[in-house]
């Protein structure tokens, strides 16, 4: 039976790690949901392996603390905690089938053989291995060895996975496969899915609830559709997908000067004439002809992406990103218009979210 959204399977409670003098977890807070997918995101260096592995039981903290179901994990090893983990390079066993890779697991639980059979062939069915029981898992294609690497760590019924960017070696058409099933196989068993990656679309794509950091700290929490409209701070705005982002003043409440000229927005709750940082995403600025729109600039560069063009305009000392399907060249003279909605202030200082 599905648990109550509200409650927390995981608590992370003011959790600190240190290497030598360096600081890589920074006093961070946080919670995971039953049955939730959840994504920590951040570049490489930021400490998001360092967290899993200390949720998995693999690093030990130097403070803070690491609830499941309200017990602490700190000092319980990695063996006895009802957690399992896929990391990058699978940690396949070379000498051992792909059967007996997803039954070793069983079989130092000393299960009865038919009872292994059984959950082996279960597992072999849900990844889409059937038939591959035989098969030297050398000569598995890197897809395949990635999914007998979640066989082998769900066959013991986890209620929670933990996965180190798991599909880093693939190749960028296996990798988008792969990622839907994941999705697939996590509503299915119903078990919660903790994910690291450093790849933007990859947790827009497959995540309930996204955690970015950067250099240990978390900057924000949220669903992917909140933190690509509302972002926290600047660097979420950045690092998830592309903006605009530039130093602003808040006239007033629904009104921000870029560039000395007014526009208009939706926020508010801002002190008059507070310096700020004004978000605007490419694909949310409409061209128009030169004198119709909010600022005119000149067109510095054109490329097609496929789906889109990716422009670059030139207003003053300022360059803005635009994203549209409309074919313009290098040179040409255009203004700019943003709709009111599409316009999000954000306070200068903010720069990380303890949750």
């Amino acid at each position: 039976m599905k648990k109550n959204a509200t409650e927390k399977i995981i608590q992370v409670n003011n959790l600190v790690k240190f290497y030598g003098d360096k600081k890589i977890i920074d006093e961070i807070n946080f919670h995971i949901r039953p049955n939730e997918f959840l994504t920590i995101l951040g570049p490489s260096g930021c400490g998001k392996t360092t967290l899993l592995r200390m949720i998995g039981g693999f690093e030990t903290p130097d403070g803070g603390d690491i609830l499941f179901e309200g017990k602490s994990l700190v000092n319980v090893p990695a063996n006895k905690r009802p957690i399992n983990t896929v990391f990058q390079k699978y940690a396949l066993f070379p000498h051992l089938n792909v059967y007996d890779n997803v039954a070793f697991g069983l079989k130092i639980q000393k299960k009865p053989k038919e009872e292994i059979e059984n959950m082996v062939q279960e597992m072999l069915r849900m990844v889409n291995l059937q038939g591959h029981e035989q098969r030297d898992v050398n000569s598995l294609s890197g897809g395949e060895q990635q999914r007998v690497a979640i066989a082998r760590a769900l066959v013991n019924h986890p209620q929670v996975l933990l996965l180190d960017e798991p599909l880093g070696a693939l190749d960028l058409k296996l990798r988008k496969n792969m990622q839907l099933e994941l999705k697939k196989l996590q509503k299915k068993t119903g078990i919660t899915f903790i994910y690291v990656t450093h790849d933007q679309e990859e947790a827009m794509t497959m995540s309930d609830t996204i955690i970015i950091m950067n250099h240990g700290r978390i900057q924000q929490i949220g669903s992917p559709v909140d933190i690509y409209n509302e972002p926290r701070n600047a660097f979420a705005a950045d690092f998830i997908g592309e903006s605009n982002i530039l130093d602003s003043i808040m006239l007033k409440d629904c009104l921000v000067k870029i560039q000395g000229v007014d526009f208009k927005c939706v926020d508010k709750g801002f002190s008059e004439n507070e310096n700020v940082l004004t978000v605007i995403r490419p694909e949310d600025i409409e061209i128009v002809k030169p004198g119709d729109g909010l600022l005119d600039g000149v067109i510095e560069s054109v490329t097609f992406l496929g789906m889109h063009y990716e422009i670059l305009m030139k207003c003053g000392k300022i360059h803005w990103l635009i994203h549209t399907t409309r074919e313009f060249f290098p040179d040409d003279e255009i203004s700019i218009w943003v709709d009111p909605n599409n316009i999000h202030i954000m306070k200068k200082e903010s720069d990380h979210e303890d949750i």
